[in-house]
């Protein structure tokens, strides 16, 4: 059995990370642990290099506190402003006990305008979808991407594909 350290305490990031590693690798088995860490950047990362940041970070640092595992995992998600228009996207970092690295990103897609004045007021993402939708931590369920798209895409698989792409060079660690 494979110990799999995820950068946070978030049940949907620690799911999504079961989830991807399951499919690429169906012939073994984990056990998905989740640490908090922190990222070392702001509670909303506003780029693209912040968000990458955050997730490295995390990984670097959980692999400090929980220091016996097979890999560990960082999910960063982050805002962009692209052509006046505000993205959401994350980054996923996975680093295997002998350092290798491997990344990953999710797709992106433009928030609402109320959601955008929210965060331009200092609000994270999850905060500024609760106020403006009326649930509470949604961060830990659907996210913003659920939200927004009626549960057709919920933060969970919104993140799978990514945490499937950061896993690559561990499915072909001859090319990498």
């Amino acid at each position: 059995m494979k110990k799999i350290i995820v950068a946070s305490q978030n049940p949907v990031k620690i799911n999504t990370t079961e989830i991807g590693f399951a499919k690429m690798f169906p012939e073994e088995t984990f056990e998905v642990k989740g640490v908090s860490a922190p990222s070392e950047v702001s509670d909303q990362p506003m780029s693209e290099d912040e968000t990458l940041k955050g997730a490295t970070n995390r990984v670097e640092n959980v692999s400090k506190i929980a220091t016996t595992a097979d890999y560990w995992v960082g999910i960063e998600g982050g805002l962009r402003d692209v052509d006046g228009e505000m993205e959401a996207f994350a980054w996923i970092v996975v680093k295997s006990k002998d350092g290798k690295i491997g990344r990953g990103k999710t797709g992106t897609f433009v928030l609402p305008r109320k959601i955008v004045e929210l965060i331009k007021q200092g609000k994270e993402l999850g905060e500024a979808d609760d106020i403006v939708f009326g649930q509470t931590n949604s961060k830990q369920a659907n996210g913003a991407v659920g939200i927004l798209t009626g549960n057709v895409l919920i933060r969970t698989t919104f993140y799978e594909p990514a945490v499937i792409l950061a896993l690559i060079p561990f499915k072909n660690p001859e090319l990498y």
